[in-house]
């Protein structure tokens, strides 16, 4: 028995075992950020480390990526969130850059496309307070500014805490005559450890939910 085979059994004693994943993506919604390039033409990037708290949404992206040279030169962007059925545009997306040259790191996977609405089959459509467009189809919307910009403790990535001005919302998923998204209606298209996944059936809400529903017995 080698010493790296005893370490590991030794870990596995109890009611959990110590992994090292490569990655701790353990699911958050996938949302595709719309910014405005050097050129002012736009950058369509699909990104799944993002959260909210209030009006904030915090976005962690890869330091060398061009959405992230976007956001500390300009600081409008549009955080699109995509349905389940919409998993396939976002992969379509996943190996494309918009950094030319393509970075050191990622040149063994990615490639250059400036054509990236075209290229995922998706189209734009005008925001109204922000230059990048909204990505059409998408039932959430939120336009909104970058307001600090700053390098993450490994210096590999980068976090943007941005404002968001304007939320844009299918009808389909409001609660009607509220401004509440119906959460029996919406699902995010969640990235589970690179696995797209919708939500499952609800199991129950929250004491401070404002769209909960009366459960029917019998």
């Amino acid at each position: 028995m080698t010493t790296e085979t005893h370490d590991r059994t030794a870990e596995t004693v109890g009611d959990h075992v110590v992994i090292a994943p490569s990655i701790l993506y353990f699911g958050t919604p996938v949302a595709l950020l719309t910014t405005e390039n050097d050129d002012a033409t736009v950058n369509l990037s699909p990104m799944s480390s993002a959260w909210a708290l209030g009006q904030v949404v915090v976005l962690g992206l890869m330091k060398s990526g061009q959405t992230a040279h976007n956001l500390t030169a300009r600081p409008d962007v549009v955080i699109n969130l995509p349905a389940p059925h919409q998993w396939q545009a976002v992969e379509r997306l996943a190996r494309l850059t918009g950094r030319n040259p393509v970075p050191i790191e990622k040149q063994e996977l990615y490639r250059y496309e400036s054509a990236k609405f075209e290229a995922a089959g998706l189209r734009p459509e005008p925001s109204d307070l922000v230059r990048p467009p909204r990505v059409a189809g998408c039932p959430l919307q939120l336009e909104a500014r970058a307001e600090r910009v700053r390098p993450d403790a490994t210096d590999r990535f980068l976090i943007v805490e941005t404002r968001v001005l304007r939320v844009h919302a299918a009808p389909s998923i409001v609660v009607p005559g509220t401004d509440h998204v119906d959460p029996a209606a919406w699902s995010p298209l969640i990235f589970n450890f690179r696995h797209y996944h919708g939500l499952g059936p609800e199991l129950g809400h929250s004491f401070r939910s404002e769209t909960a529903r009366r459960r029917v017995s019998g």
